[in-house]
């Protein structure tokens, strides 16, 4: 892919928080449970819902997450948190707080921060003397002439 848009960005770091999320979690080595495993009748089962469970990610899965991971080393460390905070889906009242910004400000550097994402994809690396407001709005743009 030559040009990435802000909004495929954010699908795939979404995605790649969803993976990390469905992956089994760590426990120590030698854990175990000492409980003999309950088997459930006929009876027991009665009236329930069945659980549904979703297939665990895939290799591919798995490698496009962790790409996805690397890309937030091109962004300041606070706004490397609200995007990855973001793509987990929590919302803006906690990571203003979190952060220590309101949330109009959380949201414009989590804007920044996602088309800094995809004008580096795109195999461009905007000037230092751009301001945010250029990069952000430039960052759907960046298969046009843009000039710098």
């Amino acid at each position: 892919m030559a040009d990435w848009t802000p909004a495929m960005v954010e699908d795939r770091l979404e995605r790649a928080a969803e993976v990390f999320r469905s992956l089994p979690e760590v426990k120590p080595q030698g854990y175990f449970s000492a409980w003999p495993e309950y088997l459930h009748s006929f009876a027991d089962q009665v009236g329930q819902e069945p659980r549904m469970r979703r297939p665990k990610p895939g290799p591919r899965d798995i490698t496009e997450a962790e790409e996805a991971l690397l890309w937030l080393r091109w962004l300041e460390r606070d706004d490397a948190r609200i995007v990855w905070l973001r793509a987990n889906r929590t919302p803006w009242k906690r990571i203003g707080w979190e952060i220590g910004l309101s949330r109009p400000a959380a949201n414009r550097h989590w804007q920044y921060g996602i088309a800094l994402i995809a004008w580096r994809l795109s195999g461009r690396v905007p000037s230092g003397k751009r301001s945010r407001r250029f990069v952000v709005e430039n960052a759907d743009r960046l298969s046009r002439k843009i000039v710098l």
